[in-house]
């Protein structure tokens, strides 16, 4: 499952407020896979977090995101909006102004 899927499962699967325990409990072993191909189970993921309870599916998902390896949010630092640049910092003096 895509990391992106795991907001609408969470609201289908889990009460909230839940303890960590419980979700682990529930949702431990469901498989998450990265762009690259890689997998962790959801269980691994929460292993890193210090939540004690959850008290929503957002709040749960934010932290499920926020514990996730490089791997699953694609380039690092790549920002489509951005110049063309490729992965240097433009720095601007006073004198380039000139």
């Amino acid at each position: 499952m895509r990391y992106s899927e795991t907001l609408q499962l969470f609201d289908q699967a889990c009460d909230f407020p839940a303890d960590h325990a419980t979700i682990v409990h529930q949702l431990g072993d469901v498989e998450l896979v990265a762009q690259n191909g890689d997998s962790v189970e959801m269980s691994e993921v929460l292993a890193r977090t210090s939540e004690a309870t959850y008290q929503s599916a957002e709040g749960l998902y934010n932290s499920l995101v926020g514990n996730l390896d490089d791997g699953f949010i694609g380039r690092k630092y790549y920002d489509d909006r951005a110049g063309s640049t490729s992965g240097t910092d433009e720095v601007r003096t006073e004198t380039d102004r000139l």
